[in-house]
């Protein structure tokens, strides 16, 4: 996660947490038109009303403090069923789900996984992939998402 990712979290979070909201994580994608998205979360999932209320306090949190030296777009969203994996937290909760994920660095001569999420040990998430366990440090992990099934 980068600098600007963990100062926006820890600026938001108080707020999207008196909205009685948990802030699921943040996503900051550098580009020409660079996006600035929030993912918040509760019991029984958000609504469209519930982004939107969260993204009029987020945006003006965000224009005071300015965290962002560029032009962005804001986005205010639910994690969504193939939600995004940010934490540690995050990979304990969905054991037994099937998920993929893209490392930084290579393991086994690859850089993109995709199996069931097998254990969670401090910092390292084991994957059985091709019934094999694959044991990645959350740090090389680049993107990770559940694969929901209909």
């Amino acid at each position: 996660m980068s600098t600007i990712e963990e100062k926006i979290i820890e600026l938001l979070t108080p707020t999207v947490e008196s909205l009685g909201f948990e802030l699921y994580g943040v996503e900051y994608v550098r580009a020409r038109n660079a996006i600035l998205r929030v993912y918040i979360d509760k019991e029984g999932g958000v609504s469209i009303d519930d982004c939107s209320d969260a993204s009029y306090q987020i945006s003006a949190i965000l224009d005071v403090e300015d965290p962002i030296n560029a032009a962005y777009y804001l986005e205010v969203s639910s994690p969504g069923l193939d939600r995004l994996l940010f934490t540690v937290a995050h990979y304990e909760k969905y054991i037994g789900q099937e998920a993929q994920v893209s490392l930084r660095m290579a393991v086994q001569n690859r850089r993109n996984f995709k199996g069931i999420i097998h254990a969670v040990e401090g910092e390292m998430i084991t994957m059985m992939v091709e019934a094999e366990p694959i044991t990645f440090a959350l740090s090389n992990i680049q993107k990770g998402n559940i694969i929901y099934k209909f």
